[in-house]
Formats: structure tokens, C-alpha cells, sequence
């Protein structure tokens, strides 16, 4: 092995040093983890910040049992060694990978089943900022939902980066999508990406704008990350038999709902959580991934939309940046 290729016994990693703030990412020195059966290293060039990692950080997300403690859900980069029985990867492959835990690192362990190419043409910045969220989306929209060509999805949250992935994979897959958003400017991103309508929550009525939209017939699946006081009104907001996917709870894990509308209108609410689930659930999703989506990312009728970049030793400053809420897309960390 060239001595540049060398894996070091050391790494930087991005740690959090008790619950709390932005401030309390800290990098620190671990030892490089080494591949298990089944599993790739990956020497990591960039990874995806997302809203769990701010919850593990402040305390209100635990890694599960057998996860590394350091946050990242997904990462990119070169496969630097491989464990036993791995055979989808060899050493110098770039990939892109759905992580339980570790990837604010410079070295990080994957399943090699929860890997996937980066696709042709993309930046390793950009293949970072793909699988929290495609995987997310494809399972929660396209499997638990169900959503069909030429049905209506609403998508909270439009903006964020599982607002603009979903809003672009069903539009790809012959969906209408209205999308609601929290300012002018992020409205305009989501009608950029191909929503139908964006409704600005802070002026305007969705479930009014969605019933205006269909014709009075509402949505056909709504992916909730809001919850609280939305459960309620995404019921109105449902057309009958919809199917409403809850992926979030940052109204509130609380609410008050009329019932009668679900029996009424045949609903089905359902909802998941993607980080506790197998490697061999996700595994699933990623070929479904690799067979559906990666022709549309390959074309560039699908991609992440970035919105800022940061080197990992500023880890701190991606996750102050997601916390205001400013944020239209993917914010990245740049591990070198």
C-alpha cells in the first residue's frame, strides 16, 4: 500500500463533550475503527449534517446499542480497507454511505451493504448531502406512503434537505407536490425544484391551500416532520384514503385530533425512524436506491441542494447554522 494510502492508528473526530450547545462538538483523537465482517472503512472526505445530529447532541437522541457515539449519519469517501466476507467494495472505491453514527471523522465504518457509488459527475461534497435524506424519503414517501404517479403529496418543511429531496423525487416519479415553507425565498426554492404551490405557513392556511390546490379532494400523502398541532390539520388537509408519514416531531410529540376524520376518511397515519433500523433494512432501501434513483441523480434530474460548507474542525458553526433555521438544503462538512 502506497504510504499515502497508510491508515493511520489516530484520527480526528468531532465529539460531543456533554449535552448541550453547538459549542459542545469538540474535536479530539480517536483510534481509526477497523472494519468488522461485512463492513468497509471509509476514509472520510465529507459528511452530511442533519437534525438527528443535532438532537444526539443535545442530548435527546441516543446512538443505539453497538453505534459509534460520535454523530453523522452519512458520509463519503474512499474505502480504505475492507472487513471479512466483504465483496461489493475493494480498496480505492469512492463511495457514499448511510452510517449509524461516526461520520463527523476522518476514518468511519459502514455495513458495505449501506454504501453506494457516488454517482457520475457529482462533487464528494455533494454525494456527502445524498443518503439521510434519499434514504429517508424513498422509504417514508415511495414505501411506507405509497405515493403513486399523479397523486398529490404535501411535504412540510420543503425547504429543509428531506423537503427538497422528496419535492424533487416525486415530482421525478409524476407526483404533484405542495410544499410548505417559512419565507418567501424558501417558498421560491421549493416552486424552483418543481412544487405545484408552496405555502408560506406564517401568512397563509395550508390545509386552506391544499384543499384550493386539489379541488377540494386534499393530499394524498402528507410527510409530516412538524407533528403537534399539525396532526390535526394535516387530517383536513388528507384526501380520503390518504396516508400521512410522520418523520419528525419538532411541534411537539403531543396533539389533539379529530379521529373521526381518520375513521371517515379511511386514513392511515403511520410513521418510523430510519437510524435504529438493520443493516439489512437499510441495505434494502439502498438497492431500491440504486435501482430507481441513481439512473435520475446520474442524469441530474435529481440532486442534493446545498446550502453551506464547513470544515470539520467547525462543526459547531454547521450546526448553529441548521438550528437558526435560515438554512435551503444540505449543510456539509468538508473533512479534507
Amino acid at each position: 500500500m502506497p504510504a499515502s494510502n497508510k491508515i493511520p492508528e489516530t484520527m480526528t473526530a468531532i465529539a460531543i463533550s456533554e449535552p448541550g450547545g453547538p459549542m459542545v462538538l469538540k474535536p479530539e483523537k480517536r483510534d481509526v475503527p477497523k472494519p468488522g465482517g461485512g463492513e468497509i472503512l471509509v476514509r472520510v472526505k465529507a459528511a452530511g449534517v442533519n437534525r438527528p445530529d443535532v438532537a444526539q447532541r443535545a442530548g435527546t437522541y441516543p446512538p443505539p446499542p453497538g453505534a459509534s457515539d460520535l454523530p453523522g449519519l452519512e458520509a463519503a469517501g474512499e474505502v480504505a480497507d475492507v472487513g471479512e466476507g466483504v465483496t461489493r467494495w475493494r480498496t480505492g472505491d469512492i463511495v457514499t454511505a448511510l452510517t449509524p453514527g461516526g461520520g463527523y471523522a476522518e476514518f468511519c465504518v459502514v455495513h458495505e451493504s449501506n454504501a453506494l457509488p457516488v454517482p457520475r459527475g457529482f462533487a464528494i461534497t455533494e454525494a456527502a448531502a445524498i443518503p439521510e435524506t434519499y434514504f429517508t424519503v424513498w422509504h417514508n414517501v415511495f414505501e411506507r406512503g405509497a405515493l403513486k404517479p399523479g397523486e398529490t403529496l404535501l411535504v412540510h418543511g420543503g425547504s429543509s434537505g428531506i423537503g427538497t429531496t422528496a419535492i424533487q423525487l416525486a415530482t421525478a416519479f409524476g407526483s404533484k407536490v405542495i410544499a410548505t415553507a417559512g419565507s418567501a425565498d424558501k417558498c421560491q426554492a421549493c416552486t424552483n425544484l418543481g412544487a405545484v404551490r408552496a405555502v408560506n405557513y406564517k401568512e397563509e392556511d395550508y390545509v386552506e391551500a391544499v384543499k384550493a390546490e386539489t379541488g377540494g379532494k386534499g393530499a394524498d400523502v402528507i410527510l409530516d416532520m412538524v407533528g403537534g398541532s399539525y396532526v390535526a390539520r394535516n387530517y383536513h388537509a388528507a384526501a380520503e384514503d390518504a396516508r400521512i408519514v410522520q418523520i419528525a416531531l419538532l411541534g411537539g410529540a403531543k396533539a389533539e385530533a379529530d379521529y373521526s376524520l381518520l375513521m371517515r376518511k379511511r386514513l392511515t397515519h403511520t410513521g418510523s425512524t430510519l437510524r435504529p433500523r438493520s443493516v439489512e433494512f437499510k441495505g434494502g432501501i439502498a438497492a431500491a436506491l440504486r435501482e430507481k434513483v441513481w439512473p435520475l441523480l446520474e442524469e441530474r434530474r435529481v440532486a442534493p441542494i446545498m446550502d453551506m460548507i464547513f470544515p470539520l474542525k467547525e462543526a459547531w458553526r454547521a450546526h448553529e447554522r441548521m438550528e437558526a433555521g435560515d438554512h435551503i438544503g444540505k449543510i456539509v462538512l468538508d473533512v479534507g
